[in-house]
């Protein structure tokens, strides 16, 4: 996989005035079928999380409340991306390092993943990612 697979992925929005809607179907509005969903809060300003990369695992990220910045890599280029609206999300496709930076005061990251949890699926150490990245190109 390439940088070019990270993309932003505008969601549906209904508008009305009692406050508006967004809906996500797996494998219509995002190219998989959800199979967990976490979200991330309360991380401290200054702290980033992730740091890994995944051999198989597809993502859709969303910043639910507040913003903060998602860093993709695949393995020889690195793009960032500022996300801080919940009608948008960021899809990051199998075989990507990402690390999630930059969190503004109640920033809240929704993740829609692809797979169940796998600890065999995650990369911890970006030089073994790089390996897997190289020989999969």
């Amino acid at each position: 996989m390439s940088l070019t697979n990270c993309k932003l992925v505008d969601l549906p929005k209904i508008t009305d005035p009692r406050g508006n809607l967004s809906v996500i179907e797996g494998g219509n509005h995002i190219p998989f079928d959800i199979k967990r969903v976490y979200y991330l809060y309360d991380v401290p300003g200054g702290s980033s999380r992730a740091g890994h990369g995944h051999q198989e695992l597809q993502q859709l990220i969303i910043a639910m409340s507040g913003s903060f910045d998602v860093i993709v890599d695949d393995g020889n280029q690195r793009k960032k991306f500022h996300l801080n609206r919940s009608y948008y999300g960021l899809y990051i496709p199998k075989g990507m390092w990402r690390e999630v930076e930059n969190f503004s005061s109640g920033g809240v990251c929704l993740v829609l993943a692809s797979t169940l949890y796998d600890p065999n699926d995650y990369f911890h150490d970006y030089a073994d990612f790089k390996k897997f990245a190289n020989q999969s190109n």
